[in-house]
């Protein structure tokens, strides 16, 4: 179909409209970060995903459900040591994780360049009232964060992944935001393992 011709006053409408570029691919599989593209304190969550950080993360949910399902919800107020979490409170944290992990993917995806803050995670373990929910909907609520989330890192560009940002007063980039999502699961699932059901 032929484009009309635009006269002087659309040209001038539309003079400062981007031109259209192609979207690169989506990822097939990615690569781990470079250790130039996140704080060094976040190598202990990085280090923990062998692979590639999509497949890690499709997983994770179904490993959780494996250790929480059926076990009693009294079990759910376990510390191995005054002042540390529950078991309930643990889980509550990876929920609480999910959120802002993401919550800096999309600022940092989307090109946002504005600093993200860090937050305080012990404050947020007393106002979430964990010990108070069921296994289950703890559970729920995590596998419908990540079932989201998987579905917007899916619909990410290369170019995408490899976008910086500033989180926590650090530089990050997507990618090593993806692998850090899973390797904070796969620290606690250890921590888990060894002092709360070994």
């Amino acid at each position: 179909m032929r484009q009309k011709r635009l006269d002087a006053s659309e040209s001038k409408s539309v003079q400062h409209t981007p031109a259209y570029s192609a979207p690169s691919a989506k990822i097939q599989a990615m690569n781990g970060p470079d250790k130039t593209e996140y704080a060094p304190y976040y190598e202990r969550y990085v280090s923990l995903v062998t692979g590639d950080a999509m497949d890690v993360l499709g997983g994770q949910t179904t490993r959780l459900r494996d250790i929480f399902t059926g076990m009693p919800e009294e079990r759910g107020e376990f510390r191995y040591a005054d002042g540390k979490w529950s078991i309930k409170e643990l889980l509550g944290h990876l929920i609480d994780g999910e959120r802002m992990f993401a919550y800096r993917v999309l600022r940092i995806s989307r090109g946002d360049e504005t600093p993200i803050e860090g937050f305080e995670q012990d404050g947020y373990i007393e106002n979430a009232h964990s010990n108070d929910r069921s296994f289950a909907d703890l559970l729920e609520e995590f596998s419908l964060l990540r079932r989201a989330n998987m579905i917007f890192f899916k619909n990410l560009t290369d170019d995408d992944w490899l976008r910086h940002g500033t989180a926590s007063q650090a530089t990050v980039s997507v990618r090593a935001l993806g692998y850090i999502m899973a390797g904070h699961i796969e620290h606690h699932l250890t921590i888990l393992k060894e002092r709360y059901l070994g």
